[in-house]
């Protein structure tokens, strides 16, 4: 198993995705809440925490409020975090202006976040959770297939994470990630049995007969299903255990090295396989730049600028690590000389994005691109269709 639980009712079900496995753990405690007669749920989580944590917001009406990171750990900042966590805050609607009690329905931490890589203090978190009677749920996503085999590895964690952790009630994994299966599946995981009945749905009323399902979907393929089995049983626990070494190792090296470039500063101790970095010195984005005509695939961050190195099985090749800091030594130096040359492209988008107060107007250039996604060339014209 790969997450121990000492509670025999353990129940988890099969995803479409992180998104998903995210969404519907918010909607479990969502209707918790609801059944428990809080009408204006609340979600309190990390500034890291994942974006899917906003979605389900949105989409299921429940307030988020997110909490600072702590400086330079860039983990959750746990005393902020505990005064945000109240089981009455007072809030007023925007709307109307009429003075209504929101109430946190849950709370969620990342294992490890996003973008720094950075786990936050699962095991303080959950003791608040549990103190106020408040589910807690791990976003493991990322983590999933690395955390529970970091012991086995040589890679013993300072503290636990799962369900070992009193007050942590749900995780989410994905084994599309580090468990090497096909995109389309995750799961989501409850500590008990109250839990996951609360993600169902059911229509007894319908005409076309007794509806009900465990997630968002109501058919899926089987064969993604199938596919991920498959997958799990043919890495096994060796598999995984000898992938998390070898990604752990090149990503601790990796971390080391950065550190000693100079005008790069790592964000955290990440102990997993995400780095993240930034610079004081030059633009960080002009940076990414480079590094992407050199062929490497550097994802940005924002507030504050920065980018992240997430290491794979095939960055553990030999060689290639190495080939990584010495490009990243080579275009730092040329930086050093020019820290702000003229940027193009996505660095140019993301240099000028940040210093856009107004967000919606960011928001209106992503719904831009999402558009131009999906835009034809021309209309097909049915007419020419050989009807054969």
């Amino acid at each position: 198993m790969l997450f121990p639980n000492s509670h025999s009712d353990l129940l988890r079900a099969v995803t479409s995705g992180g998104t998903e496995s995210i969404l519907l753990a918010c909607m479990a405690y969502r209707n918790r809440a609801y059944a428990a007669g809080n009408h204006q749920p609340e979600m309190v989580i990390p500034f890291s925490a994942h974006s899917a944590f906003d979605k389900a917001g949105n989409v299921l009406r429940i307030r988020v409020r997110r909490v600072p990171l702590e400086e330079g750990t860039c983990k959750v900042d746990v005393d902020k975090l505990k005064t945000m966590v109240n089981r009455q805050t007072c809030m007023v609607s925007n709307a109307f202006r009429i003075p209504f009690v929101s109430i946190t329905s849950m709370i969620a931490v990342s294992a490890p976040s996003y973008p720094h890589g950075i786990i936050d203090p699962v095991e303080a978190v959950a003791a608040i959770g549990e103190k106020k009677g408040i589910p807690v749920h791990v976003d493991c996503c990322l983590g999933g297939f690395l955390l529970p085999f970091m012991e086995r590895a040589d890679y013993p964690l300072d503290e636990a994470f799962d369900f070992r952790v009193r007050g942590v009630t749900s995780i989410s994994c994905d084994t599309h990630k580090y468990g090497y299966a096909a995109k389309g599946t995750s799961v989501i995981m409850y500590k008990s049995r109250h839990y996951m009945r609360q993600q169902y749905f059911s229509q007894p009323n319908w005409p076309g007969g007794i509806y009900a399902t465990p997630t968002f979907a109501g058919s899926r393929s089987g064969a993604v299903v199938a596919g991920c089995w498959a997958t799990l049983l043919k890495f096994g626990s060796r598999g995984y255990i000898e992938a998390t070494r070898s990604i752990i190792h090149t990503a601790r090296y990796i971390e080391r090295k950065l550190r000693k470039i100079k005008g790069i500063y790592v964000f955290g101790h990440p102990r997993l396989s995400v780095v993240a970095f930034t610079s004081y010195v030059f633009n960080i984005y002009s940076f990414q730049s480079k590094m992407s005509e050199l062929g490497w695939c550097l994802n940005f961050l924002q507030q504050p600028p920065g980018v992240h190195f997430c290491v794979t099985l095939n960055q553990t090749r030999e060689g290639v690590a190495k080939a990584f800091i010495r490009d990243a030594n080579d275009v730092a130096e040329e930086l050093l000389q020019n820290p702000s040359p003229p940027s193009t492209g996505t660095a140019a988008f993301y240099g000028i994005a940040q210093t856009i107060p107004d967000r919606s107007l960011i928001e209106e250039i992503a719904y831009a691109y999402l558009d131009a996604c999906y835009a034809t060339e021309k209309k097909c014209d049915f007419d020419d269709l050989d009807d054969e």
